[in-house]
């Protein structure tokens, strides 16, 4: 308290600080709104850089379901996804696994209006494909085709929660999966 009363004391009362840069209290505030002004500007522009079809599943994304083997069993799976839209293109990953079971599903897709195109991997399996579908603002419906294997996915996005369904006929019939943000 004493130190404080010197100072002011020494500055006639006044914070010298300010004067010595010719910042007034009107200029920092000016200052300050521009700074939040320019801050606000580059977020809008980063949205818009985000915009899209597939803008609303932009991130990482990770939740659990189960999976449905040939056999009829099912098993919990713990999954982990990202998105990366730039404009039409997006590239994407998928990751689920269970104490048994596990597939990382990659994909690079494009979308021309409500058309969906692109071409699909599966790591575990050494096994790629093509992709045919629709959609659009983060809810597609999509074929993954290659010899002897067809599966329907299905993905819809609200806010920060997704479900995917994948449905085969093979030895992998299905998966059900919620993720979140």
């Amino acid at each position: 308290m004493e130190h404080l009363q010197a100072y002011r004391a020494a500055g006639g009362g006044k914070h010298r600080a300010n004067k010595q840069f010719g910042i007034s209290a009107l200029n920092r505030r000016l200052l300050m709104a521009a700074a939040v002004l320019f801050v606000a500007t580059l977020a809008n522009s980063e949205s818009k850089a985000q915009s899209g079809p597939f803008a609303p599943m932009a991130g990482s994304w990770s939740g659990g379901g189960t999976v449905t083997l040939d056999d009829g069993s099912t098993e919990r799976i713990r999954c982990r996804a990202r998105y990366a839209p730039i404009g039409p293109t997006m590239e994407m990953s998928l990751t689920c696994a269970s104490d048994a079971y596990k597939f990382n599903l990659g994909a690079n897709v494009r979308a021309e209006g409500s058309a969906i195109t692109g071409s699909w991997s599966e790591a575990s399996r050494n096994i790629s494909g093509s992709l045919q579908g629709k959609g659009g603002g983060g809810n597609f419906e999509v074929v993954a085709s290659t010899a002897g294997f067809n599966a329907n996915i299905g993905l819809r996005t609200s806010g920060n929660r997704q479900s995917v369904t994948i449905r085969a006929d093979s030895q992998f019939r299905g998966a059900t999966i919620s993720l979140s943000k």
